[in-house]
């Protein structure tokens, strides 16, 4: 399947060396991760596959095999560098310009308000009443994400706010 010129995941995977390191994690020959933009909660992950795919369905046998390995990697290393409670997954593709299949890959933190809780965490991204996680803090949890990714036997844990203390910055 071509991707569509509309398609925004396949033109930020076209623009992917050129990209902000902030924003960037890691990737391989059929996935890139980022750090969400406009989010509440640092270490919001987006993992996006790098040919155009818009349902679960199409993804081919290596991609798949792929997708489970980030996943269970991407959680690991939330765990390690966020302290968090547990990892969300969740995959919709519906918003316009973002059909292309991506999976959100989350950090619960420990004591985050219920309200913000399960799939209701989707309140604290691209919402304009809540404070997104500076420029800074996404360049710096990136960095610490990508250290872990490439070097998981010897992770260095993140210095300043934690996680929660971002997070916690939400009215409850």
């Amino acid at each position: 399947m071509s991707a569509p010129s509309s398609c925004l995941s396949c033109t930020q995977n076209a623009e992917d060396t050129n990209r902000p390191r902030e924003n960037w994690i890691a990737s391989d020959d059929h996935w890139r991760v980022g750090h969400a933009v406009g989010t509440a909660v640092a270490g919001w992950l987006v993992l996006v596959p790098r040919r155009h795919v818009v349902t679960i369905a199409d993804l081919t046998d290596e991609e798949a095999a792929a997708l489970g390995t980030w996943q269970i990697r991407l959680s690991r290393a939330l765990h390690t560098v966020t302290g968090c409670a547990k990892t969300y997954v969740a995959q919709f593709a519906e918003v316009a310009g973002f059909e292309h299949v991506h999976f959100h890959v989350v950090p619960r933190a420990h004591g985050l308000p219920h309200q913000f809780q399960g799939p209701r965490i989707f309140g604290l991204l691209g919402n304009p009443d809540q404070p997104c996680v500076t420029p800074a803090e996404v360049a710096r949890i990136s960095a610490a994400l990508h250290a872990y990714l490439h070097h998981p036997l010897s992770p260095a844990p993140m210095a300043g706010p934690s996680h929660d203390q971002v997070v916690r910055a939400a009215p409850k």
